[in-house]
């Protein structure tokens, strides 16, 4: 997929898109692996707004590391057009679009190159796992960022230092942080409403059949209701507490007191909305938090542990051990 900067036409013939001499380069740095919903989502608002407002608005290139073409998690193939190092390249705005396991790419050329955009005046930006990897370029410090919610264990022990927010998208100076998705959409909306104006953010919009434009503090994920199929408010407040105690778990009691239950009736209360106890969906939690760990950081098995709530490594690994045996089973 290549930005055709020119309209071709017969000769004699006005093309149909006015070059635009004010239009903003958009670079598009593709890490190998990247998710091709993320990156589209971001690049065809751009190739929608030229379109209707009949002029070049936006122009974009792509670069990744070793150049050539470059593929994405799905395997598409991506044929980039600038590399990287270049010096002289246009760059109002550029985006990292990363997937896979971002806490393992390590690039010190890439990390030079986006610092020294970032002191020649472009506006930095990561989409999905992008953000892990401006951060380890040194261009998060004291900033505000999110990144896709499957990222946040890792990178949250990695950089304590970092406000991490679980938004879909944030905005702040010259920087710009994109939890991924589709959630790239909405916010290739708002940069092109704070660019051109809400009309034509809200044609790009629904071109797209996107009836309903979201905010960056939108929240990235379903809430607990919608995740689990339950209504009960008792047992959302307790799935809720647990989530955000994994590293020091909650007593069965203290869960029990938040629900204002006995621990009786609040494991009626999870087997009747999930079909299984209160220990079951705290430890699947947890070994959940810990398999994201192992794959996303650089932490230690001991480490991990001490993370999801487990006293030792060994006793983490014994509890792996047993779930892999109870789904062979099941199957």
């Amino acid at each position: 997929m290549r930005n055709e900067p020119e309209t071709r036409t017969r000769p004699g013939r006005k093309s149909p898109r006015a070059e635009n001499p004010a239009a903003l380069t958009v670079g598009f740095v593709l890490v190998p692996d990247f998710p091709l919903m993320a990156y589209t989502a971001a690049v065809e608002p751009l190739r929608a707004a030229n379109t209707l407002s009949g002029c070049e608005l936006y122009r974009w290139w792509h670069a990744a590391p070793g150049g050539g073409v470059v593929q994405a998690s799905n395997g598409l193939g991506i044929l980039t057009d600038v590399a990287i190092g270049s010096g002289d390249i246009a760059a109002d705005r550029v985006f990292v679009c990363a997937g896979g396991n971002p806490a393992e790419f390590d690039d010190p050329p890439l990390f030079a190159w986006l610092r020294s955009l970032a002191r020649h005046g472009a506006t930095l930006g990561g989409i999905s796992g992008g953000p892990y990897l401006l951060a380890r370029a040194g261009l998060l410090a004291g900033r505000r960022c999110t990144l896709h919610w499957e990222h946040v264990p890792a990178f949250e022990e990695r950089y304590p230092e970092i406000d991490v927010v679980r938004s879909l998208f944030e905005i702040q100076g010259d920087r710009i942080t994109c939890s991924g998705g589709i959630a790239a959409l909405d916010l290739m909306l708002d940069l092109i409403g704070r660019d051109h104006g809400a009309g034509l953010a809200a044609g790009v919009s629904d071109w797209f059949l996107h009836n309903q434009i979201r905010e960056g503090l939108s929240p990235q994920r379903m809430d607990l209701r919608q995740r689990f199929g339950v209504r009960d408010p008792r047992l959302l407040r307790v799935l809720a507490a647990m989530e955000a105690n994994v590293e020091a778990p909650l007593a069965r009691e203290a869960l029990a007191d938040l629900a204002r239950v006995s621990v009786r009736q609040l494991e009626r209360l999870f087997r009747d909305g999930l079909g299984y106890g209160v220990h079951r969906h705290y430890l699947h939690l947890r070994l959940d938090r810990a398999h994201q760990l192992g794959r996303e950081s650089a932490l230690s098995r001991a480490e991990i542990a001490t993370a999801t709530g487990f006293a030792s490594a060994d006793e983490l690994s014994r509890a792996e051990r047993r779930r892999r045996r109870q789904a062979q089973a099941a199957d």
